[in-house]
């Protein structure tokens, strides 16, 4: 079931942005399609976890991820959505804080033996979660930094304020995700 999910996900999501591609390419709109074209490469990562024997993600972690990107690249960038909504990029830089959270708590199922599991204290667990989260935030506002620097000059807008806000937006997320994985270590 989650092959057929990543690949028929994969296909469609990639086929959008080989279209929007064309479109923006044709009407010579360079931040369209270049957005289009990241869009293209990130939707087809997730077939790489089809070589994997165990994919540590599950239906909910794959389908957020496409909807992240949909929110971001899509109605984000191309469809103007962090120019006319001032609460769209902090939203979703949460959000991703959110999402990496709960990935790392896969990660964590997937990396720990079930029977060492319950040996593992909920302050590694906390700390691993919000650790994560919080690199990928770091590491998202360094792509944009190179992004702007060669590419595009408009990922950071706002420039130090835009980057801080991001941070702490994204540690914000992955806080709620951390807290959420204190308290249900047992299930988890």
């Amino acid at each position: 079931m989650k092959r057929k999910v990543i690949i028929t996900l994969s296909i469609l999501f990639s086929l959008g942005m080989i279209g929007l591609f064309i479109f923006y390419l044709m009407k010579h709109d360079h931040t369209r399609w270049q957005v289009a074209l990241g869009g293209i490469l990130v939707s087809l990562l997730p077939l790489s976890l089809l070589k994997m024997k165990k994919n540590p993600f599950n239906i909910p972690i794959i389908i957020s991820y496409y909807l992240f990107l949909f929110c971001s690249l899509y109605l984000g960038s191309i469809s103007s959505f962090y120019l006319r909504y001032l609460w769209w990029d902090s939203t979703l830089h949460f959000l991703k804080g959110m999402f990496v959270g709960f990935v790392g708590i896969s990660l964590y199922k997937h990396w720990i033996p079930k029977q060492s599991q319950t040996n593992v204290s909920v302050g590694i667990l906390f700390l691993f979660v919000l650790s994560l989260a919080v690199s990928s935030s770091v590491l998202w506002e360094i792509y944009e930094y190179v992004g702007d620097l060669t590419l595009t000059h408009t990922m950071q807008r706002g420039g130090n304020t835009d980057t801080m806000e991001d941070l702490l937006c994204g540690l914000g997320g992955g806080v709620v995700t951390a807290v959420y994985s204190l308290f249900r270590k047992k299930r988890i």
